[in-house]
């Protein structure tokens, strides 16, 4: 639990980050008609590989010509 607390200055700016990437691929998922792949499979990437998996989406998972 110490350590925690001693890095909670580190972890909470990554935590916000990954939040804000986290709902924010979701919303553009959501909203999209067409993606390079399944919706689905993207919910799982986006959601299981913290900071990774939303910036995957966003450089190939949106389709831009839509």
């Amino acid at each position: 639990m110490q350590v925690l607390q001693d890095n909670i200055a580190i972890l909470a700016p990554l935590f916000i980050i990954q939040l804000i990437l986290m709902v924010t691929a979701i919303v553009s998922l959501v909203k999209a008609d067409e993606t390079n792949g399944p919706k689905w499979m993207w919910v799982l990437i986006i959601l299981f590989f913290n900071i990774l998996g939303p910036i995957a989406y966003f450089i190939f998972g949106r389709r831009l010509d839509a």
